[in-house]
């Protein structure tokens, strides 16, 4: 049996964009896993926060926008990002490139799999190549072989504008700025489902 692919998200707070992003892209990878029983292991994504408000659920209104694209916020509980969680993943998925600073701050050896949730899209989505079977037999393995074709393929091509690259922080503002943070994830979510799963 295959090991589990792991994933980890990365905010600030881990209360808002980095649960919002757990939790949503964790229900649409289950939702193309084959049946249990099957002998083939999934993803498990995780989240965490570079200043984490430790022990707090998610924020209400962004729990309220998980909703609201399918996703559920209960037993969600925020924790620190830590080296350790770092080192323990395969591909990291920051909320802006500011976090995949401090990651790398963390972690150098971490860099190559480390990307923004939005340049990792932009990324997968202009790779050639990359058609992941629906159920792969390794996901691990499969996780890991994405990750390498993103990193290979930075530098050939424009980056993202930064204010493509990054996910607005919404916390403490307004309902709007909810709505547009789910709208940056969500915009993002099928070009990584697709490079994920197939």
């Amino acid at each position: 049996m295959s090991d589990e692919a792991r994933i980890l998200i990365v905010c600030t707070g881990n209360i808002c964009r980095s649960p919002f992003i757990e939790r949503l892209l964790q229900r649409q990878l289950d939702e193309r896993r084959p049946a249990s029983g099957s002998g083939v292991k999934g993803i498990l994504v995780n989240s965490a926060g570079t200043s984490a408000l430790a022990g707090w659920d998610m924020d209400e209104r962004a729990a309220a926008q998980l909703a609201a694209h399918g996703g559920d916020s209960r037993g969600f509980t925020a924790r620190d990002l830590t080296p350790a969680l770092i080192a323990g993943s395969d591909l990291v998925l920051t909320a802006t490139r500011a976090h995949r600073g401090k990651v790398a701050i963390m972690d150098p050896k971490a860099m190559r799999r480390v990307f923004t949730f939005r340049d990792f899209a932009d990324l997968v989505a202009g790779v050639d190549g990359l058609s992941a079977p629906l159920t792969p037999a390794d996901p691990r393995a499969w996780v890991r072989r994405v990750t390498e074709k993103a990193a290979a393929s930075r530098g050939l091509r424009p980056p993202l504008e930064p204010a493509h690259a990054d996910i607005v922080d919404p916390f403490g503002r307004e309902e709007e700025v909810f709505a547009t943070m789910a709208q940056q994830v969500v915009e993002s979510m099928p070009a990584i489902i697709r490079a994920l799963v197939g």
